[in-house]
């Protein structure tokens, strides 16, 4: 009973003394920062322009689902029992390729979660050290967030530390690009002359000529990779013409078997 009362009377003594000392805090828009980024805005652009092509090829891919679903509903009625088999295995293959490319692009680790933590993730990171800069050298107990879930029913502009944080970060820019330009010259000064030397001009020569070999390997590649897809569509089109002349085969059996039918039964009629 006497430490429990200890403790109230230690809690209550630090509670006291954190509640006498000023806090310094300070408030930031985090989407106003990073509109005001142009790493940021250009890395943004790049990913809407990769989800609008993800999201149009998905879309391409459902409605070539919804047309063959539609097609096999109105042919149903005069093809044979392998071809709707087969008509329906193809749907299906379909289906699953298009939710494939959903996970594929959309899931949990897909490639807008890669490309976002790719292009997205360093421009955040600038802005969090240059937070934690300003917070260390000004001593600030606390930095909020105002567009987060946090409910700020009023706030003092002068405890909007954004433009500061936007401006850290410009100098951080300026530094780092001031550091590359004198890494470039050191490098340059690191050279016995300007001009390049007679081995410096073979070296280059022999890797332009690695260089072109690499370019012509890989446009051969590219137009086997052509040349193998065009034979393969060939081979579709030419498998769906022989199921259309099979259908077609099948329509004509089919009509020449309902006139049959129909000259039998007048022919009944006329006796």
């Amino acid at each position: 009973m006497k430490k429990y009362f200890l403790l109230v009377v230690l809690l209550f003594t630090l509670t006291n003394f954190w509640s006498q000392r000023n806090q310094l805090i300070a408030f930031i828009d985090m989407e106003y920062i990073l509109e005001n980024v142009p790493e940021y805005l250009q890395a943004q652009n790049t990913l809407d322009a990769k989800v609008a092509k993800w999201r149009k090829k998905l879309d391409d891919q459902a409605r070539h689902i919804e047309v063959l679903k539609t097609d096999l509903a109105n042919e149903k009625a005069i093809l044979t029992k392998d071809l709707i088999e087969e008509k329906e295995e193809e749907i299906t293959l379909k289906q699953q390729e298009l939710r494939r490319l959903e996970s594929l692009y959309f899931g949990p680790k897909g490639d807008m979660f890669l490309v976002r933590k790719q292009l997205v993730k360093p421009i955040q990171d600038q802005v969090y050290n240059a937070i934690q800069s300003i917070a260390a050298r000004k001593k600030y107990d606390f930095v909020f967030e105002k567009s987060s879930d946090l409910i700020m029913l009023y706030s003092n502009k002068k405890y909007d530390i954004s433009d500061l944080v936007l401006s850290t970060i410009d100098r951080t820019r300026l530094a780092n690009k001031k550091q590359e330009e004198r890494k470039k010259k050191t490098e340059a000064s690191k050279l016995p002359n300007k001009d390049l030397t007679v081995k410096q001009k073979e070296i280059l020569a022999k890797k332009e000529e690695a260089n072109s070999k690499k370019e012509d390997a890989l446009a051969k590649k590219k137009a086997d990779k052509e040349a193998k897809k065009k034979a393969i569509e060939e081979k579709r089109k030419a498998l769906l013409k022989q199921r259309e002349e099979k259908r077609k085969l099948l329509r004509e059996k089919k009509e020449a078997l309902r006139k049959k039918k129909e000259a039998e039964k007048k022919k009944k009629e006329d006796n």
